[in-house]
């Protein structure tokens, strides 16, 4: 597809259709690894192009900062699809590219006459990525909604907060951007399916699906399983506390980070016993446990505090918003922010590879472009190779180790077993993966209930190898030089202690690609420090637009995933570029870049305009209003009014009141101006009706609207079950258990991704150790004296 020293999706051909923020990321990630990306956008624009977060006016002509960051190096043309040269310039644009990517809505393409049949008709190779809120079919595929709306309905929004204050969604258009990373992985293993068989796909991406992933603790299927009543309300607890000159972040979420944090400030005595050992039980004393933590910290700046921590192995960072980041010295050292031809700063591309970043050119003015793409349009040809007969699962045959543990590094490699890779899970007796043990219950096997673990990791086969003994780097020694693929999310120093260089593993086998995804990266000022996805969070501003106006909460949950699946989409660049070259490459995904991506509009927003972003609670930039309003039964209401035209149906609804004709309101910029009157109005008229009765008026107005779901609520739901978005495994201590499947069906593939659950520990070890490096039964038992292999961990 590429010259040899070339990008490495040099030669890969993109149409894109898609507007906002979900779709255009995705072919932005492809752009930057050199495919040639065309926008073809309605006359009118994508609604992107007239967007500020801060509302600041965009001159006539003029396209908005979010826009250019996500549409850099990509040509520009308008279609009408409503007309006969519109839909005939997509269909020749269409016969000569590899992927269409498009977010027009549940349906629409069909209605035009340019559906999915049309188009493998047209262009056998042709693979289509088609985003939308619920998913292309089902009883829910045309609800209006909005990413706020969806975070309510996944269960995300009722689990956080603080309980006298009620729960508040996240900030920053965080579901749009959950999308991303699945829509652009999704597009290439499509691709990659194409190559194998001649055949197309047709790629259905929910965002609602990718929200239950990105943003919720598998609360609607396992977790709802393992532990059935209603879901608390939570707050982590430290987390985001106050110092001396502002904010800074902490994660205590295992016991001994909690006891080192109480010794830090001066009460050992609240880590003695279990009274406050978990979560949920500070937050039952949360004013009494503040006290005794901001006693403390308020007497010490940020950078006191953040030295202390790091001294204790407690993870501590700054909070970043869209000015501190820019100043934080980690990321300057490193690189992360770079100018974009417009002016103002971005993020860079969120891994580091072989390869030489892209030199970004500007996004197109709308048609700017267009009579080279009409002239493209004009000689477009398919060009897919023969195929190469080998199974359409596009990673069928590829082998991985996969040292990852929690939850990032888990979510990239469940993105390959469930499409074909075989994943062989390394962990050991005395260190087995931790999320073995997260929100378990004391009982026999406690170890194999943890509901994340569950979540990431059917289908991969685990094997146990303690990696401080000569034994089994020996073993794994073997396992590497067969392998395609190694993964790991180690902190930075700890393959170097195993004596696992980049240049060892090479040596071993000079075509492995290896995968590393500490929080902070391999190099700068904080490579050793402690890093969880909550410090993540704290750091990139993601929690900075999140929570109460006074008061940042972390999203929970969303830079694990998120970051995951960038760490997958660079795996696959990996793959191509190995393709090309035949050599493998040491690829870094530091968990913290995707985040700052994630959190990108508010660099560019701040050094476009000068404003930070900041948290407004359940109000936002793109609706208003919009809020979470008392029901008649007590079950809030999640509402979100986007356009102007949705405000007009919204008046109509509610009997066109006298307040409601007000002509300030109009505008979004006037009902934002009184959002008070507003959400004292309609609270008025919410609370005289159930949440159902108001979500069915809602709905049938075209206004988005939803419960505030509890997380173990969620199901049952038709839209799901409509999709079968949870697969059914049996699972040798759990039972069984509803596992969710990728948020996107392949046309080909089926919904039932799933080969087999989740593996207990070290299950898989005489089958791959005995039956695959043929190990005698004698050199098994000899490891398993010696606690190299097990299945139980060494310290129960």
């Amino acid at each position: 597809m590429a010259e040899a020293n070339g990008l490495p999706l040099d030669g890969l051909r993109i149409l894109d259709l898609s507007t906002e923020i979900t779709g255009p990321y995705a072919t932005k990630l492809l752009a930057d690894a050199g495919a040639h990306v065309i926008k073809l956008e309605p006359p009118t624009g994508d609604p992107l192009r007239r967007w500020s977060a801060s509302h600041t006016p965009i001159a006539e002509g003029e396209s908005g900062a979010l826009f250019r960051f996500l549409n850099t190096s990509k040509q520009g043309a308008v279609a009408e699809l409503e007309s006969p040269a519109g839909r005939k310039l997509f269909l020749d644009l269409a016969a000569g590219v590899d992927i269409v990517v498009e977010s027009l809505g549940a349906g629409r393409l069909e209605a035009l006459g340019l559906g999915w049949d049309e188009l493998h008709r047209l262009n056998p190779g042709l693979s289509l990525v088609s985003i939308s809120p619920w998913g292309g079919t089902g009883p829910y595929a045309e609800r209006p909604a909005t990413e706020w709306t969806l975070q309510a309905a996944s269960g995300a929004t009722a689990f956080r907060g603080l309980p006298e204050r009620g729960p508040v969604g996240a900030g920053g258009r965080v579901g749009e951007w959950c999308g991303s990373a699945y829509a652009a992985t999704g597009a290439l293993a499509a691709f990659f399916s194409a190559r194998r068989t001649g055949r197309g796909q047709h790629v259905d991406l929910s965002l609602f699906e990718s929200v239950l992933h990105s943003i919720t603790i598998y609360h609607a299927s396992i977790n709802a399983s393992f532990h059935p009543g209603p879901l608390r309300q939570a707050l982590e607890t430290p987390s985001i506390e106050p110092a001396k000159d502002g904010w800074v972040g902490f994660c205590a979420y295992s016991g001994q980070q909690w006891k080192d944090f109480c010794s830090m400030i001066g009460r050992p005595e609240l880590a003695e016993g279990e009274k406050y050992f978990d979560q949920i039980s500070r937050v039952k004393e949360l004013p009494f446990v503040q006290q005794a933590m901001h006693e403390w910290t308020r007497k010490h700046s940020i950078d006191e505090i953040i030295e202390i921590s790091s001294l204790l192995r407690i993870p501590c960072v700054p909070i970043g918003n869209g000015r501190t980041v820019l100043e934080m010295e980690h990321l300057r050292e490193r690189g992360v922010y770079i100018d974009n031809p417009a002016g103002f700063k971005q993020p860079r591309a969120p891994y580091q590879m072989d390869h030489e970043p892209r030199a970004l050119e500007p996004a197109p003015n709308l048609g700017e472009h267009q009579p080279q793409v009409e002239a493209q349009a004009a000689s477009a040809r398919p060009s897919l190779p023969d195929p190469t007969g080998e199974g359409a699962l596009p990673f069928e045959g590829l082998r991985v180790v996969d040292l990852t543990a929690f939850w990032a590094g888990p979510t990239a490699t469940n993105f390959l077993v469930q499409l074909g890779a075989d994943v062989i899970k390394i962990e050991s007796i005395q260190r087995p993966d931790g999320m073995r043990f997260l929100g378990t219950a004391p009982g026999e096997n406690f170890y194999e209930w943890g509901p994340v673990f569950h979540g990431v990791n059917p289908g991969k086969r685990s094997v146990t190898l303690d990696l401080t003994q000569e034994r089994g780097i020996a073993i794994l020694r073997r396992l590497i030089e067969g392998a395609d693929l190694l993964t790991e999310n180690f902190s930075a120093r700890v393959m170097e202690n195993f004596g696992l260089t980049w240049e060892t593993l090479h040596e071993w086998n000079p075509q492995l690609l290896v995968v590393r995804m500490p929080a902070f990266g391999l190099g700068g000022p904080w490579k050793d420090r402690a890093g969880w996805a909550s410090s993540v969070d704290q750091v990139s501003g993601m929690a900075w637009v999140t929570g109460y106006e006074d008061f940042p909460i972390i999203v929970r949950a969303a830079c694990d995933p998120i970051g995951g699946m960038h760490a997958a989409f660079a795996i696959l660049l990996g793959l191509e570029s190995r393709r090309r070259t035949k050599r493998g490459q040491l690829i870094e995904v530091p968990l913290v870049e995707p985040a700052l991506t994630v959190a990108a509009e508010q660099v560019i927003e701040y050094t476009t305009t000068g404003e930070v972003l900041n948290a407004s609670g359940n109000r936002g930039p793109y609706a208003a209003p919009q809020g979470i309003y008392p029901t008649a039964d007590e079950k809030p209401l999640a509402l979100a009014v986007a356009t102007d035209a949705q405000w007009r149906a919204l008046c109509e609804l509610l009997g066109s009141p006298s307040w409601a004709l007000d002509s300030r309101f109009d505008s979004q910029e006037g009902r934002r101006d009184a959002h008070d009157l507003i959400d004292a109005e309609l609270s008025k008229w919410t609370s005289e009706r159930s949440c159902s009765q108001l979500v069915d008026l809602l709905i049938k107005a075209g206004i988005p609207g939803s419960p505030v779901e509890n997380g173990h609520s969620v199901r049952p739901h038709p839209q799901l079950e409509h999709r079968r978005f949870f697969q059914t495994l049996e699972h040798p201590i759990t039972g069984r258990i509803d596992y969710p499947v990728l948020p996107m069906q392949f046309s080909e593939f089926g919904p039932e991704l799933h080969q087999s659950p989740p593996p207990t520990l070290g299950q898989h070890n005489e089958e791959v150790l005995q039956g695959e490096l043929g190990l005698t039964p004698d050199e098994l038992e000899e490891l398993r004296e010696h606690q190299t292999i097990g299945s139980k961990p060494s310290f129960l």
